[in-house]
């Protein structure tokens, strides 16, 4: 799908809970602008379980219009419903997406067979290009690595993983027995350097939300072989990294996207926006950025 940063663009909100349309436009071409690689719609960052059907429409919409087909534009599609996970892939493919990313089914809590078989099922009915989310924080299921490598050889449209798993071993040993034709793509921006130093393809980030641009310098000087300068560069932004992650994300980079001009700090519930703990050291990390 890509290779260097994609950005898991965050859902803005008006202070009356509706979607903020305008400030979508302002973050994709900040975003574009940066030269970033893809951009990730509707996942975790974006808050995707509250973000109703028609709701995904006008957003999905939007961004394939503002990009205009210059990278990527790739949708959350994933649940714990098999069923439903079709019915937004054919969403996604109407509207033009360029991909879909898919997350385990969480809660129900399945077996490896149970991940392969789901796959299978939802790779059978898109023609679109499909990236698995292994999230296991999140899901309470994690996608073994060969497992992945099985999906991926028994979908022709399995193209990626996106691996938030957190578990450098893992990691590793996927990138071992992978075929080349399986992208790996790291889920933390944290361990982006370690996963792409290894054989890894790129990031799904949060970080680059407010700072594209840094994310896609590392990245570049990774594929650059300047791992000197992609070592710099990790080590004076990993503060800011992990500060994003104090609290369960986007709250975090919410609020420094509001300071920086860019949307309003408005989370839906579930989620309620940062501490004033977390806002201290969120403005810390921002005055060193």
């Amino acid at each position: 799908m890509f290779k260097g940063t994609g950005t898991a663009l965050i859902t803005p909100f008006k202070a009356n809970q509706s979607v903020d349309y305008g400030a979508i436009k302002k973050i994709v071409k900040q975003q574009v602008d940066s030269g970033l690689d893809a951009l990730i719609v509707i996942g975790t960052t974006g808050e995707s379980p509250v973000i109703e059907f028609d709701e995904r429409e006008k957003i999905i919409s939007l961004v394939v219009r503002e990009v205009k087909r210059r990278i990527p534009v790739i949708v959350g599609t994933g649940t714990n419903n098999t069923k439903k996970v079709i019915e937004l892939n054919k969403q996604a493919e109407d509207l033009k997406a360029d991909g879909v990313l898919i997350v385990n089914p969480y809660y129900n809590k399945g077996t490896q067979e149970s991940l392969v078989e789901h796959y299978k099922f939802i790779s059978g009915k898109t023609k679109l290009p499909i990236i698995l989310y292994n999230v296991p924080s999140r899901t309470g299921m994690n996608i073994l690595p060969e497992t992945a490598v099985r999906i991926h050889k028994e979908c022709k449209n399995v193209v990626a993983i996106k691996e938030a798993s957190a578990n450098i071993s893992q990691i590793a040993h996927l990138i071992s027995i992978k075929p080349d034709s399986l992208s790996v793509l790291s889920g933390n921006d944290d361990q982006t350097l370690a996963i792409m130093a290894s054989g890894g393809d790129g990031v799904i980030s949060v970080f680059s939300n407010p700072y594209p641009a840094q994310m896609k310098t590392i990245t570049d000087s990774i594929q650059n072989n300047d791992l000197k300068k992609a070592r710099e560069l990790n080590n004076k932004y990993l503060s800011m990294m992990n500060a994003l992650f104090v609290e369960t994300s986007p709250a975090p980079v919410k609020y420094v996207m509001s300071k920086l001009g860019l949307c309003e700090n408005v989370l839906r519930l579930p989620l309620v926006k940062a501490t004033e703990k977390a806002e201290q050291l969120l403005d810390k990390e921002m005055k060193k950025m």
